[in-house]
């Protein structure tokens, strides 16, 4: 299985982050695009608001000032209004007009005498300013604004007349307006759904807002005021979109009507429909990782057992279960990788096949030329036994010939026995190597090939009990001490062989040092390959490599430590316990069983 040591990004993860970018980019995506376009939508369509609340405006100025008109028309042409302004009292102008103004119902009224001095003025607020302002104002009569102070009106004169305007007398003037306040902006604002303000310069005359944001538009007005168009404002934290119009510029500073459209509606409308993409968003996220979850373990399960089954025919496993589903290309995969595992071991068990027939023909000539020796030597002795002229001692010697040639034959067969039965099961027992080596050491002894050498036992463990197969081991160290004579016979100096057995709590090692002149560099890579010998004058070429694989099979090794010429040291260990379930011996190194 993958671990998180294994480098590069899993496909899994590499699907789940490509979704997650392309759901987040989708949704930020389509956040600006919505955000954009409504935002274009609303400016086009509060400044169509404007450009029709400043027309409304104006139609409505223009009625008032018509009614205005029409009712002065009617006011003055009332006998008791002519009699009053035949007075020319003016305390008896100003108390009469007070009924006249109720009737009226304006929120300014005032009466002039024929000169145009103001006889008497009626307002809802008293303002010391007012008289001189009009005043003033009537000597224009092209005038209709009256600013005093802080109060705008707009105003009709109308004169009165003693009889009929062609050939009257011109008796005064009626004078009615008014407020342009903020009740009258008010009602602005509600039919054309905008805000509405008055500026007579920088100074706020009137507004349809509330005080506190009023008070706020002067210091946006520098932005606003001579835009050609409708421009965006900021009031109190809240966005605007505003509009300007001078619509009187006889005033040492003009008056400016500002109409202002408040974003809050679409501000609203706009996070609302964030919060619905977002959520949006955020649910496709969910159900997308969730079904990228689930495809994606669709696609990676199958990819990774495959992987599985790779690892696991690479270590000898060649049944692992290989996938059957998953995508297309993944069961194509999955059904190539089998039919070349397949071949694979098809041509291994070819392989094995030519090997073992190899290995049988090398070991057929291997043995060949010392089995014929030893049986001519048992023919020839048995033909001089048949002589009756043989004395005692010469017959002796011919059974001993005899003798020694059958127990050659019978030391290289039993290596072939044990050589074609490597791999079987272990009899595992309780023993003591040390006995087990010194049993070597005895039989070692009386092998002619030791004869002038020394051999020599050192016990270093006060321990050495294993759970062996007695007569594996037994086998093994007397070929490693056979193959140490053989090698120290070559000294031209001290022929020597010592076996030193040391122990630890898991292992027994038994060390051989012999005095010959060394391993030869040519064959210290595969030293333990069966038949491999240099300079080999009889014998199966099969001691190390049974060695060796007694040592495998008992959960140890045989090694070469030194090679050199007077100390050539082979070290085979053992485990003192069995811990594979079978006792079955691991792969060796080119060793077939036969």
């Amino acid at each position: 299985m993958l671990t998180k040591d294994t480098p590069g990004i899993r496909t899994r993860v590499l699907l789940l982050a490509s979704l997650v970018l392309v759901i987040a980019g989708s949704t930020s995506a389509s956040l600006l695009i919505i955000r954009g376009r409504l935002q274009q939508h609303a400016q086009a369509a509060f400044s169509a608001d404007l450009y029709r609340s400043v027309d409304l405006f104006q139609k409505l100025q223009t009625q008032k000032l018509l009614s205005l008109r029409r009712a002065n028309a009617l006011i003055a042409d009332l006998p008791s209004l002519k009699a009053l302004m035949t007075t020319r009292h003016q305390q008896t102008v100003a108390d009469g007009s007070v009924p006249f103004w109720k009737v009226s119902g304006n929120d300014l009224f005032a009466l002039a005498d024929r000169d145009g001095n103001i006889l008497a003025l009626n307002t809802h607020q008293t303002s010391a300013q007012l008289l001189p302002a009009l005043q003033q104002k009537f000597s224009d009569p092209s005038q209709h604004l009256l600013l005093a102070g802080s109060d705008l009106y707009e105003y009709a004169t109308t004169p009165i007349y003693f009889g009929d305007q062609a050939t009257g007398t011109l008796l005064g003037y009626v004078i009615s307006g008014y407020a342009i306040d903020h009740e009258l902006l008010q009602d602005v604002a509600s039919s054309a759904g905008s805000d509405a303000a008055v500026f007579h310069g920088s100074q706020l005359i009137a507004s349809s807002l509330p005080d506190a944001r009023a008070t706020r538009i002067s210091g946006a007005l520098q932005t606003i005021i001579g835009a050609s168009a409708p421009v965006p404002a900021v009031l109190n934290g809240e966005r605007y979109l505003a509009i300007t119009k001078d619509f009187d510029s006889s005033e040492n500073a003009p008056l400016r009507l500002v109409m202002l459209k408040s974003f809050a509606q679409t501000d609203a409308a706009e996070k609302q429909i964030n919060r619905l993409v977002a959520l949006a968003g955020a649910i496709a996220l969910a159900g997308g990782t969730i079904l990228m979850l689930l495809l994606s373990r669709m696609l990676t399960s199958p990819i990774e057992r495959l992987t599985s089954g790779v690892r696991a025919f690479g270590t000898g496993n060649d049944t692992y279960a290989l996938p059957s589903n998953g995508t297309q290309e993944v069961r194509f995969l999955s059904k190539t990788f089998a039919q070349m595992r397949e071949q694979i071991q098809t041509t291994n068990s070819k392989l094995l096949e030519a090997e073992r027939l190899a290995t049988i023909g090398r070991m057929a000539a291997s043995i060949s030329h010392d089995l014929r020796h030893y049986l001519a030597a048992v023919y020839a002795n048995a033909e001089f036994l048949a002589s009756p002229n043989l004395s005692e001692a010469e017959r002796n010697e011919l059974y001993e010939e005899i003798r020694l040639a059958v127990q050659g034959t019978t030391e290289m067969l039993d290596s072939l026995l044990i050589f074609g039965r490597t791999g079987n099961a272990l009899l595992r027992t309780t023993a003591s190597v040390e006995v087990i080596a010194e049993r070597a050491i005895t039989l070692v002894k009386s092998h002619p090939d030791s004869d002038g050498v020394t051999v020599t036992f050192i016990n270093n463990a006060t321990d050495t009990t294993a759970a062996v197969d007695g007569r594996q081991i037994e086998r093994a160290l007397y070929n490693l001490l056979l193959n140490a004579c053989q090698s120290a016979r070559q000294s031209p100096t001290t022929r020597s062989v010592s076996l030193t057995l040391t122990a630890t709590p898991q292992t027994v090692t038994a060390s051989i040092v012999d005095s010959g002149p060394g391993v030869p560099a040519s064959i210290r890579d595969n030293l333990f390959a069966p038949f491999v010998s240099e300079g080999r004058q009889k014998g199966t070429g099969l001691g190390l490599t049974l060695a060796w694989t007694v040592a495998r099979e008992h959960e140890g090794e045989v090694r070469l430590v030194d090679g050199r010429a007077g100390s050539t040291t082979f070290l085979f260990s053992i485990s003192r316990t069995l811990h594979s379930a079978d006792g079955a011996s691991p792969a060796r190194h080119g060793v077939l069983t036969l």
